[in-house]
């Protein structure tokens, strides 16, 4: 249909009327009023992906928006990590690591990750988040990279989870089951969005699988994914509504385990830049503001579930 001044208008009515119906809006009430265990704590973190500022200045930030802390890939480089540890500490934040291998080969990727997991142990981070394993490796030899982080949980204290990410150890629904069956001890950060888009559902089809993960999930990644991506556009416009709805859905029953159980429990706001941030052809200017939705979701985290 061709834009003319008539369907224009229409079209920009419709889009304004749209905003009455941001899916987020509904979900911002409180899940339980009644009183949680004793030990419960919500921690919200912010992402530094996409961020092209200082730690200084992100910290200042983050701080602003009432995040209480972030989350980050472990730095390697010691300057940086001094430059890291200076700015949260300065601005009282608290922080997580993210810790992974890159090398097709099992024995160097392997290498890769213990090399950070210790170091990034000692310095007694809320909590570790792995990047473990390739999806291509098999059972045996991601079971080592598991194997591993029980030895140094159970040596430091530091929590320490497993992400259902794509191209990593539990990279699919059916697959994350095989290992949760056999390793008692498996801990997860659960971004299910990668699982929704690997099997091209909302996981309607896959509950006792889905059940067992929440059972397991001691850390979440708060992005919203469908069928088709690991991220919709922008969790405030209606179309999404169905998977918004279904995420929060099980970051409930997660939030509810951890209120009745008294123990701490961290979500990371993680929607991300280009490309997973949908963009124009040519321009490569993104369709929605990440910082402002990331600040949206941290809001109605917060509202719903602390």
């Amino acid at each position: 249909m061709p834009i003319t001044r008539r369907n224009f208008i229409a079209l920009g009515a419709l889009s304004g009327s749209a905003l009455a119906l941001n899916p987020l809006d509904s979900l911002a009430t409180p899940l339980l009023r009644s009183q949680a265990a004793a030990g419960f704590e919500l921690l919200i973190f912010a992402t530094n992906w996409g961020y092209a500022g200082s730690w200084d200045s992100f910290c200042a930030a983050i701080k602003k928006e009432g995040y209480d802390g972030a989350e980050a890939w472990y730095p390697t480089d010691p300057t940086e990590r001094k430059n890291f540890l200076d700015a949260f500490q300065k601005h009282n934040l608290k922080f997580g690591f993210l810790v992974g291998g890159s090398d097709a080969d099992y024995q160097k990727h392997f290498q890769q990750f213990k090399s950070a997991l210790e170091p990034a142990a000692a310095l007694n981070p809320v909590y570790i988040n792995c990047h473990s394993g390739r999806d291509h490796f098999s059972f045996e030899q991601n079971k080592t990279f598991i194997d591993l982080t029980t030895e140094v949980n159970g040596r430091t204290g530091v929590n320490i989870y497993h992400e259902t990410h794509r191209s990593r150890i539990l990279y699919a629904a059916p697959v994350a089951r095989q290992y949760m069956e056999k390793i008692a001890a498996l801990r997860l950060t659960l971004d299910i969005s990668h699982w929704c888009n690997v099997s091209e559902t909302l996981l309607a089809d896959q509950p006792e699988t889905v059940a067992l993960a929440l059972s397991r999930t001691g850390h979440i990644h708060a992005r919203v994914g469908h069928a088709e991506g690991p991220q919709v556009n922008d969790p405030r416009a209606p179309e999404w509504k169905d998977a918004v709805n279904a995420h929060f859905a099980w970051w409930d029953k997660v939030v509810q385990r951890h209120r009745s159980e008294g123990k701490r429990l961290t979500m990371l706001t993680e929607f991300g830049p280009i490309d997973y941030m949908p963009a124009l052809p040519y321009t490569r200017q993104p369709l929605a503001n990440q910082w402002e939705i990331n600040a949206y979701m941290l809001k109605t985290l917060r509202t719903r579930y602390a």
